[in-house]
């Protein structure tokens, strides 16, 4: 049903659509690993991916787009490299915010086993949920 694990982040594989995303604030729930938190729903999306996933930084913290700019890029790609966890686990299609909460920017590293460990978290609650 799905297409093959690559650990690309293509078009399909983003949030981009306005009703989803409303949708998603409105209906979804969270999942939190400091510095980051996910807000998911499962609900059926035009993409051949299982997940369709976007981030956000809050201009509040961060006031300079080139900085918003960074963090957003180590996110996408954190969860590029991370996203087979979730991939493995999921059978029906999701859609998720991975929002920064921090208010300093957070080495590559620390953000990728934070991105590990969230991802990890969000399947054992879809699991969870489930039964």
């Amino acid at each position: 049903m799905f297409a093959l694990m690559k650990f690309t982040l293509g078009k399909q594989e983003r949030l981009k659509s306005r009703k989803l995303i409303t949708q998603l604030f409105s209906e979804g729930k969270s999942v939190k690993v400091f510095p980051l938190r996910m807000v998911y729903l499962q609900t059926d999306h035009f993409s051949n991916f299982p997940v369709q996933c976007a981030v956000s930084v809050p201009k509040r913290n961060f006031k300079k787009a080139v900085d918003r700019n960074r963090i957003k890029r180590l996110l996408r790609e954190s969860y590029r490299l991370q996203k087979n966890i979730v991939y493995s686990e999921v059978d029906k299609p999701y859609v998720f915010m991975i929002s920064y909460l921090a208010k300093e920017e957070w080495q590559f590293a620390n953000l990728k086993n934070s991105m590990e460990k969230l991802l990890v978290k969000f399947t054992e609650k879809i699991s969870e949920d489930e039964k």
